[in-house]
């Protein structure tokens, strides 16, 4: 389903703002366009991919727009680019639209918010490895975790394209209603249907809501939930495969639900990138040999992000 084109060129190429819209608390969904062989370049990118950002020229929004407790990081200086993946990519009229999910966090997200349309950023991308797709499956479950959720609106929507056949389930997870980043909850009627969130509903997919302190949805983490999911239905492990994408924790509990179910995982790792392609070495993830207890390092930037899960050493 993704293919990393190691021979096309990684850029840095120059994207368009079209739009930058708050969706929620500190969510904003920004929407670039590329052109030419950045158009060309991005129209391949796959779900769980990433590119780095440079946000060393872009400005501070209004002082009054500045969150309280960033009034300090916001002085700081944006030397290094930034990684975000992608939760939607679309081609029309030869110009490829991408749009990245992000939360005002930092600094260099804190000069995110004041980017607008005809605004011109310096991007490098598609990077890493994706999620893909092993023959033979009939269900996919999607887990997101908070912020996580970004990489799986772009799969889910590749996943119904690309195979009309498979049954399709979102689960989507955080601590609280006001910390899920999605546009909208649909209502009640809907969420008894089963189509918690409109990015969802959008291609037809199930979806279900879990929030830690029972503000939305199911009372729990989002892997309970996916865990009473699967007591309440049928799932052959061999024909389901489980997508992850959020805290560590999470995919660490993913992760040993779906050893237990013997159901293929794979998991979006989160490490800090400096530079997205292997060279400063900054992203290790430990990984199991297999057939072994020794263990050794890959790198999140061009190993992953995304990993099966039986690879990840998860800590605890």
């Amino acid at each position: 389903m993704t293919d990393n084109h190691p021979k096309l060129n990684k850029g840095p190429f120059t994207a368009g703002v079209c739009a930058n819209k708050k969706i929620g608390e500190s969510f904003y969904r920004l929407g670039l366009v590329f052109e030419g062989e950045g158009g060309q370049v991005f129209a391949k990118a796959g779900p769980g991919q990433f590119a780095q950002i440079d946000l060393a020229e872009v400005g501070l929004p209004p002082a009054e727009a500045i969150p309280e407790g960033l009034a300090d990081a916001s002085r700081r200086q944006i030397l290094l680019r930034r990684p975000f993946s992608f939760c939607e990519v679309s081609v029309k009229d030869k110009k490829t639209f991408v749009d990245i999910l992000y939360c005002v966090v930092g600094p260099a997200s804190l000069r995110m918010m004041g980017l607008s349309a005809g605004n011109r950023i310096s991007i490098i991308g598609p990077l890493g490895r994706g999620f893909w797709m092993p023959e033979g499956k009939k269900a996919a479950l999607l887990v997101a975790g908070g912020m996580g959720a970004g990489p799986l609106i772009h799969l889910a929507k590749n996943l119904t394209c690309e195979q009309p056949g498979l049954k399709v389930t979102v689960f989507a997870g955080a601590k609280s209603a006001k910390k899920l980043p999605f546009k909208k909850q649909l209502d009640g009627v809907s969420q008894e249907l089963g189509f918690s969130l409109g990015e969802f509903a959008d291609y037809g997919i199930t979806s279900l809501v879990a929030t830690d302190d029972g503000s939305a949805g199911y009372h729990g983490p989002v892997s309970d939930c996916l865990r009473q999911w699967l007591n309440e239905h049928s799932l052959a492990g061999k024909d389901g495969i489980i997508y992850a994408c959020g805290p560590e924790a999470m995919l660490a509990s993913v992760a040993e639900i779906s050893r237990q179910r013997n159901i293929d995982c794979q998991v979006s790792m989160e490490r800090r990138m400096a530079c997205g392609i292997g060279i400063c070495q900054s992203c290790a993830v430990e990984c199991r040999l297999e057939g072994s207890n020794e263990t050794v390092y890959k790198l999140c930037c061009k190993d992953g992000p995304v990993f099966d899960s039986k690879e990840i050493a998860f800590s605890g």
